[in-house]
């Protein structure tokens, strides 16, 4: 709805990972560097970790869309709990192998003439794992055994792993102390700062052609920062609603206290900081009392507005039917 409004090619602030609105941040950068460092030694494991809503995703999709294909084959896999044959089949199939086969043995000896066929066409397997801190020990333990192939003396695979920060918890288990042993770069996934996150703000904007319209005042991008910690995707649910309320009222310039009134209605709703939070993240201390009549003139608006568009799509919808059937009429009277 408010697209139109501000004469953007889309949303800038979806919940969905998307490389493409992928930011250089000062943390995500460095943890860039400790994957592409990763991707030059070949070998064993990269653990990157951080926050939920941190960027972990985005930044794990931006990899895989500028990895050179000719030097690396590429499998990205989303974890569940799953046993550690479950894991292998999962891992097979992101590799695109065909008629993988229930019997572990066979299954490794599958994965084993793989990496050796890739190998021999000059290329490695890269097995990218998300959400990690769903595996299991024994899960890791059959990842650490496949670091184990070997094609000659070079190491034809190797695995990151990147998972919320309870996985630094799991990786540090003594029953994984030869995996501990295997992992060459480790980084943690902080907030972005308060420059940052403005930085953000209007990086994502220009991505769908903001011409400044809305303008942001100083005070509502510090604002912003208050209630969001510097975590992106706060930062994007907080902006999206912020962008909805300037639509509904006509808005053209954000302050302090729009920001506000918004983050009173976000704090209200489960759905925000909840579990993408801790205890320890930033919110309205006002939210609970002084907005709550404005959260929910604003939410009562927004189902209006909804229901309003609904009907003028089904309008629209019966109109065209009634006038196609009236043209097909006249083209047999015609006839």
């Amino acid at each position: 709805m408010y697209t139109e409004f501000y004469g953007l090619r889309g949303e800038p602030f979806l919940l969905t990972p998307d490389h493409h609105f992928y930011f250089e941040s000062s943390v995500h950068s460095q943890a860039m560097a400790h994957l592409t460092y990763g991707l030059s030694r070949g070998e064993g494991f990269i653990v990157i970790t951080g926050d939920v809503g941190a960027g972990k995703t985005t930044l794990v999709k931006r990899l895989y869309s500028t990895l050179d294909r000719s030097q690396v084959v590429a499998a990205h896999v989303v974890t569940t709990l799953l046993s550690g044959t479950d894991l292998l089949h999962m891992v097979a199939a992101a590799f695109g192998l065909d008629d993988i086969p229930i019997n572990k043995s066979a299954l490794l000896l599958q994965l084993q003439r793989f990496f050796e066929t890739i190998h021999g066409e000059g290329r490695r397997a890269l097995l990218i794992v998300d959400e990690a801190q769903n595996l299991t020990v024994g899960a890791l333990e059959e990842l650490r055994m496949l670091s184990n192939i070997q094609v000659g003396s070079a190491a034809p695979f190797q695995s990151f792993l990147v998972g919320q920060p309870q996985f630094r918890a799991l990786i540090s288990s003594p029953e994984l102390e030869q995996l501990q042993q295997r992992v060459i770069a480790f980084y943690h996934l902080g907030p972005l700062t308060e420059q940052e996150c403005g930085e953000y703000v209007q990086h994502r904007l220009h991505h769908v052609g903001w011409t400044e319209d809305p303008a942001f005042e100083p005070d509502a991008m510090t604002a912003l920062y208050k209630h969001t910690g510097g975590i992106p995707r706060r930062i994007n649910t907080l902006g999206n609603r912020l962008m909805m309320l300037g639509f509904l009222d006509e808005l053209h310039r954000f302050s302090a206290d729009d920001v506000e009134r918004v983050a009173g209605d976000l704090a209200n709703e489960s759905n925000f900081g909840g579990s993408d939070s801790d205890d320890s993240a930033p919110h309205s201390k006002n939210g609970a009392n002084g907005t709550n009549g404005a959260a929910s003139d604003l939410a009562t608006r927004l189902v209006g507005v909804e229901k309003r568009l609904t009907e003028q799509e089904t309008f629209l919808r019966r109109t065209a039917i009634a006038l196609q059937q009236f043209l097909e009429f006249r083209g047999r009277a015609a006839s």
